[in-house]
């Protein structure tokens, strides 16, 4: 019988090696910076707590729950579903008047932050840069695009001074962008900020990040003036293609006119368009690079290279494994959600292509990279942006004490405390459980807008409900199973 034992709370730190990070990197410039000699930085929330669950328990109660959401939702009649996820509370209205003010706020406040990654301290727990990149941004702002709706379109720092420039030298007309290049641009530029994460040497170096983050912000704000702000943005700018996919997840939706509504978690993705093959593409990217960073760690992942985990080489040693696990990660993960989209569709009859299917279904996979995005980043989350906001009151290392909290205590306890980790840890799991649940759900509602017919749509779903019942499995043992680094 598996108990739940305390975890063993590691060094978030080693001499002379890397620890890996819990985020992501704007960057551009990455591969210049690869192999460019740099010392290693970490936080040291990252991965430190071997999370001991009673895995078989865990494991087979996710699975089951799942199982059950799957049963349960074809019995159910589609109109009494349709009824559920139609309703609406209506809030207050808003226009978009300040939406160039908060920009360009946002837009100084990444300069601010620029200057101190540059010339602020070298300690990534002390520098306000890499603790606002991936805690604040990457880790706090995408759960509040998932609950409060498209916070990004009003907090970016690009839209502000597109409308200043627009407004100075009057506005050009943009060339337009290919049609067919789709979602790739955003695609690519994704796949960059994965691999800067999770392999390149010292993501978190404060120097090296801005000079990432600025060639980045620079890039883009090109690109805006050349194809239209709009334009780049919907299909270019990852961030703000990710956020804004994350947001058809939130229980708030703005109406045309401004006006907010309430409505259930997942609501809106069952009006979503189906989605090319690039815009698939990127949502299964977004899901496999969070799952190969829990993955990459695993005594079980390093043990296939036949790499000691006790004995941690660093990140500078792993860069063509991680390169081949990253790409590997998404290769499969596309193949099998493909293979089981097929499958539903043979089983029903489907007269609709592939393509359209697979579209239209991917929107079922938010609710889990949601989820898989709470639970990986949680620890981080919970620490580092305690040291955020510690580190934004003093963000040029000078002993300034602009908020009054730059010498705060960190309570690290919140997570490494046995009470804490006990609750930590059956919330991650709970979490990802609801995420798939919810999925399954959200697939059920986007199979019926394929297959009128209630038993086909159902019928449609067991090959993909298969593939999330293994997607929770995976979830929980990376949860349960011991890390390196």
């Amino acid at each position: 019988m598996s108990s739940l034992a305390p975890p063993s709370v590691l060094s978030g730190r080693t001499e002379g090696g890397a620890v890996e990070p819990c985020r992501y990197s704007l960057a551009l410039v990455v591969v210049a910076f690869a192999f460019s000699p740099t010392p290693a930085f970490a936080h040291a929330s990252d991965r430190g707590h071997v999370l001991l669950l009673p895995t078989g328990y865990y494991v087979v109660g996710g699975a089951l729950a799942v199982a059950a959401s799957f049963l349960i939702l074809a019995l159910l009649p589609p109109d009494s579903l349709d009824r559920f996820w139609r309703k609406r509370l209506p809030l207050f209205a808003f226009g978009d008047g300040a939406r160039t003010a908060v920009s360009l706020v946002s837009f100084a406040g990444f300069a601010i932050l620029i200057a101190a990654g540059l010339f602020g301290s070298r300690d990534p727990l002390s520098n306000p840069l890499p603790l606002t990149v991936w805690t604040l941004l990457w880790v706090g702002l995408a759960l509040l695009q998932g609950l409060a709706g498209d916070l990004w379109s009003w907090a970016n720092p690009w839209y502000g001074p597109c409308r200043v420039v627009s407004h100075l030298f009057g506005r050009s007309q943009p060339q337009l962008l290919p049609q067919w290049l789709g979602y790739w641009p955003a695609f690519v530029l994704f796949f960059a900020f994965a691999w800067f994460e999770l392999i390149d040497p010292a993501p978190d170096d404060p120097a090296r990040l801005a000079w990432a983050a600025g060639a980045y912000w620079l890039l883009s704000f090109a690109a805006m003036q050349v194809f239209g702000y709009r334009d780049w943005s919907l299909r270019g700018e990852f961030l703000t293609v990710f956020f804004s996919m994350v947001a058809h997840f939130s229980i708030v939706e703005r109406n045309g006119d401004g006006g907010l509504k309430l409505c259930w978690p997942g609501a809106k993705l069952l009006g979503a368009a189906p989605l090319p093959l690039s815009g698939v593409a990127f949502l299964l990217l977004a899901l496999s690079s969070v799952s190969f960073d829990g993955l990459s760690k695993t005594f079980f992942w390093l043990g296939w290279f036949d790499i000691n985990p006790l004995e941690f080489p660093g990140r500078t040693a792993l860069i063509g494994i991680g390169s081949f696990g990253l790409a590997l990660s998404f290769a499969v993960l596309a193949a099998v959600f493909a293979l089981a989209v097929f499958l539903g569709q043979h089983l029903a009859g489907s007269k609709h292509s592939l393509g359209h299917a697979v579209g239209l279904l991917v929107w079922s996979i938010v609710p889990i990279a949601l989820a898989y995005h709470f639970a990986h980043y949680l620890t981080a989350l919970l620490v580092d942006g305690q040291y955020a906001i510690a580190a934004l009151s003093d963000p040029f290392a000078l002993g300034w004490n602009l908020f009054g909290t730059a010498d705060m205590s960190i309570e690290a306890g919140v997570v490494a405390g046995a009470g804490s980790a006990w609750w930590l840890w059956n919330l991650q799991a709970g979490v990802i459980i609801a995420g798939h649940m919810l999925a399954v759900l959200v697939a059920h509602g986007l199979a019926w807008r394929l297959h009128p017919v209630p038993a086909r749509a159902a019928l449609s779903q067991f090959p993909l409900t298969v593939l999330m019942i293994a997607y929770t499995v995976l979830g929980l043992w990376l949860l349960a199973t011991p890390s390196a680094g």
